[in-house]
């Protein structure tokens, strides 16, 4: 105890058992370290008295700390508020520090006359408008403004839409208004009235509510309707099912669980690892996952407090219940409750595995680099792992692709790649021996259990990752033939859509979006592309050897048999035309090789247009 330089055996006694911050000061007046207690005798004597029991870091904080000041406050709430306000400002060197995030993105609706809508990062400037976010997924932000422009005509223009501007015709309407994406209120063609009832429903979807919106077209559905205006009336059905197909996009928990915050916290020696969901109307409105470092071995309870104040705050949220995955006391104006069955609880299981991912992923950079790893294979392959939230990086990849024209010739292809480079000398053709037609959905899952058969059979690795060329159709039939095997869920498997590149998992509807820039996705279309490249090819050669049979078929006096021997013996149409006389004589005789001469004259006659 005589590492303590503190007094502290004098002015412990003297604290007042209230709630309060507390402040620790160094040797040279600098604040190292800010707290808030229920009761501050209690909570700053356990820092003395418990010395010997306490981690290093603790005891370091202990044994520089030279002067002692705290503040009574009159709840444990505003104890929390205070320390909070206090850490920003000092950011003593021994607190954990909560990151703002001020880096993403917001949703903006101006506080102008006919407000617009507004993409920033600038959240400090909460004078130009309500702002909405942070949104952690860009993407998801991108599809609520595109959304929008379906379903409202909010103008975009930046003009200054004062009463006394528009009366003076200052501005004229212009392409947007003409394209029907505005309704031109610069030269007072719509009511500042009725542009705030479609605003009033942006608001109540950036909130989370979509029932407002839903009710305002049904009811205009229903009015045009009634007036006979079927043009208008479908014009509002359009967008009924639109914003309808939006929500169906989203993650949907429970209707009976109105607003909360969800979180769940890991952690180990240096670091507590969260996951955020907030719940706005039964639906998951906005997720992160994030770490925070410790400085003092805090517990859990202690970092989770902190970080439900912060992340409350910074996503505004007055929701009333807060569910987590371990015990808390503590006053967050917020029922604090940790579920143990039914939705709630899956709730938490979701943000424990979204963890779960996180570490996996950190663990596994961590490993590369200290490996000195850190090559471009390595990072393209973490990449794709993270993106499609695969358990192990894809060092092994099989992509499949079915090529027929018409249904003639139908082929399939696998190509594989090893460490993100193609293994050429382990790509397989395959040709469909049960499906007749153009049947690509059973084409694809005959080819997919013959392959994986095989490798069951022969104990030979199965792969880390399965691509399928095609959209949900071909992936389902291909999920069709893995579960058969029984290897559905030991195999991760995706789809890819050649349209929008867009990437589908098994049985879910909603497709995956990886940035078009991305290394990740660009190792997914290649591997597709060689797949399709590979499979056209043989596709071409057995067409080739088709038409030649064919034609020699058509000779008199040429069957099948012999038609067979010579594709068998030359290959290909452009050997036997390059043959000798002597060659084809020893292969089918003089006679036949007359009339074979005589046809390959004509073919040749008929492509140099004589």
């Amino acid at each position: 105890m005589s590492a303590i330089k503190f007094d502290y055996q004098n002015q412990l006694p003297l604290l007042p058992n209230e709630p309060g911050i507390y402040k620790y000061f160094d040797e040279k007046g600098t604040i190292i370290y800010v707290g808030k207690a229920k009761n501050l005798k209690n909570r700053i004597s356990s820092y003395f008295y418990n010395f010997n029991r306490t981690d290093r870091k603790t005891k370091r904080l202990v044994m520089s700390i030279r002067k002692l000041e705290y503040t009574v406050v009159d709840s444990e709430y505003e104890a929390l508020l205070l320390e909070n306000n206090m850490i920003k400002e000092l950011q003593p060197k021994f607190n954990i520090m909560l990151k703002d995030d001020k880096n993403y993105p917001y949703i903006c609706v101006t506080n102008e006359r006919f407000p617009r809508l507004l993409k920033t990062r600038k959240i400090e400037d909460r004078k130009l408008g309500k702002m909405y976010g942070p949104y952690v997924n860009v993407k998801a932000m991108h599809a609520l403004l595109d959304m929008f422009t379906q379903l409202y005509t909010i103008r975009t223009c930046k003009y200054a839409l004062t009463e006394e501007n528009v009366t003076q015709r200052k501005y004229k309407i212009c392409l947007e208004y003409h394209i029907g994406n505005c309704l031109g209120p610069c030269e007072d063609l719509q009511t500042e009235a009725e542009y705030l009832k479609e605003i009033d429903q942006v608001h109540h979807i950036l909130k989370g509510n979509l029932t407002p919106a839903r009710n305002y077209f049904l009811e205009k559905m229903q009015w045009a309707a009634k007036e006979m205006a079927f043009e208008k009336a479908h014009e509002y059905k359009k967008k009924l099912e639109f914003l309808e197909n939006y929500q169906a996009k989203a993650t949907v928990v429970n209707a009976s669980i109105d607003d909360a915050d969800v979180f769940g916290v890991q952690s180990d020696e240096d670091a507590a690892y969260f996951c955020y969901l907030k719940i706005n109307n039964g639906t998951v409105t906005q997720t992160q996952t994030f770490e925070v470092k410790k400085m003092l071995q805090e517990p859990d309870e202690e970092v989770l407090e902190k970080v439900i104040f912060e992340i409350r705050h910074k996503y505004e949220s007055t929701a009333k219940e807060i569910f987590t995955n371990i015990p808390l006391e503590t006053d967050l104006k917020a029922n604090i409750a940790v579920p143990k069955i039914g939705d709630k609880k899956k709730l938490i299981d979701m943000t424990l595995r979204n963890i779960m991912f996180y570490r996996h992923e950190k663990a596994e950079r961590e490993m590369i680099a200290k490996s000195g790893a850190t090559n471009r294979r390595d990072r393209v392959l973490i990449k794709l792992k993270q993106d499609l939230q695969l358990k192990e990086l894809p060092r092994h990849i099989e992509c499949f692709d079915n090529s027929n024209i018409q249904g003639t010739n139908p082929v399939s292809a696998m190509v594989l790649f090893r460490n993100g480079q193609p293994s050429k000398k382990e790509y397989r053709h395959f040709i469909p021996k049960t499906v007749e037609g153009p049947d690509d959905f059973a084409t694809m899952k005959e080819v997919v259990f013959r392959r994986y058969k095989r490798l069951v059979e022969e104990n030979e690795d199965l792969p880390d990752l399965i691509i399928i060329d095609g959209g949900k159709g071909q992936l389902s039939a291909s999920v069709a033939a893995l579960k058969e095997l029984h290897l559905y869920g030991k195999i991760p498997i995706i789809g890819i859509a050649k349209r929008l590149e867009e990437i589908y998992f098994p049985e879910d509807t909603l497709p995956l979006y990886i940035d078009k820039k991305s290394e990740s996705l660009k190792l997914i279309q290649r591997a597709r592309d060689e797949a399709h490249r590979f499979g056209i090819t043989h596709h071409r050669n057995r067409r080739s050897k088709g038409f030649l049979v064919s034609g020699l078929e058509s000779i008199k006096g040429i069957g099948k048999p012999t038609a067979t021997k010579l594709l068998k013996h030359f290959k290909t149409i452009k050997a036997l035309k390059t043959a000798s006389e002597e060659e084809l004589v020893s292969v089918v005789g003089k006679d036949k090789t007359r009339r074979i001469r005589e046809y390959l004259e004509n073919i040749n006659e008929e492509q140099n247009g004589l």
